[in-house]
């Protein structure tokens, strides 16, 4: 009964405010088809461990040299417009009804590969990020898949204990600086078990890997692995890297 009131009033305030379109500006949906058709699905060949694109099947020079929490991180798609408008929207302009299309394609994703995953793990906030911002975008989106795969979503088992600096335009080692031990995990719960990392955009990699060794270290998981909406094409060591 809540979940029909809740879609009546979406409704009803559609036929008021018409939504507009995160890509383009049209009105009349979230995201329109014709962005949709636009968004750049990440295909084969990518790396085998961050998913990232490559020219040739197997690790990026990055993964043959670096040792990882993670199993492997897969991203639906590019980085790029329209879904980069997309992302934005959804995570800093409190457009939160994006959750539903942008879950779609990690859905896709899913469908393509799937994981062998038996919960689903939205990256934290830290609390006074949360309370600024209003809502976890991860935690959106990792609700939005749950309900399509039939897994359940915990939404405390990772803690964000130490305030970080925003990862906005800095170089990938200080993006591993940044977060190192910042995560912490508590939820024996876990232990043994295969966990799916979420979020919105995987640059370097380096907060779902630290979400990853507090969850292997701390929480016993079998297994970590991520998924993302989108991450860029490639990103070297020592560039900054821009706001979505």
């Amino acid at each position: 009964m809540r979940e029909r009131l809740a879609q009546w009033a979406r409704g009803a305030l559609d036929l008021l405010y018409p939504p507009r379109c995160a890509g383009c500006g049209r009105l009349g949906s979230l995201f329109c088809a014709s962005c949709l058709a636009r968004v750049e699905l990440l295909r084969p060949p990518i790396c085998e461990h961050c998913g990232r694109p490559v020219s040739v099947a197997g690790l990026c020079s990055f993964c043959r040299h670096t040792s990882s929490a993670l199993d492997a991180i897969r991203a639906a798609a590019l980085f790029a417009e329209p879904l980069r408008s997309a992302i934005h929207h959804f995570k800093y302009e409190n457009r939160q009804a994006l959750a539903g299309p942008l879950a779609s394609l990690l859905h896709e994703c899913w469908q393509r590969q799937p994981f062998p995953a038996d919960v689903l793990i939205p990256v934290p906030l830290h609390e006074r990020r949360l309370r600024e911002r209003g809502y976890n975008q991860a935690a959106l989106l990792a609700r939005e898949l749950g309900r399509g795969l039939g897994l359940p979503v915990v939404e405390e088992a990772v803690r964000r204990e130490r305030e970080t600096r925003p990862q906005v335009g800095l170089t990938a080692t200080e993006r591993r600086q940044n977060v190192a031990d910042a995560f912490h995990c508590s939820n024996g719960a876990l232990r043994g078990r295969g966990v799916l990392l979420i979020d919105d955009v995987c640059t370097t990699g380096a907060t779902l890997e630290a979400c990853a060794t507090a969850l292997r270290q701390e929480g016993e998981a079998a297994s970590v692995w991520a998924l993302v909406v989108a991450r860029p094409w490639g990103l070297d060591d020592g560039q900054p890297n821009l706001k979505p």
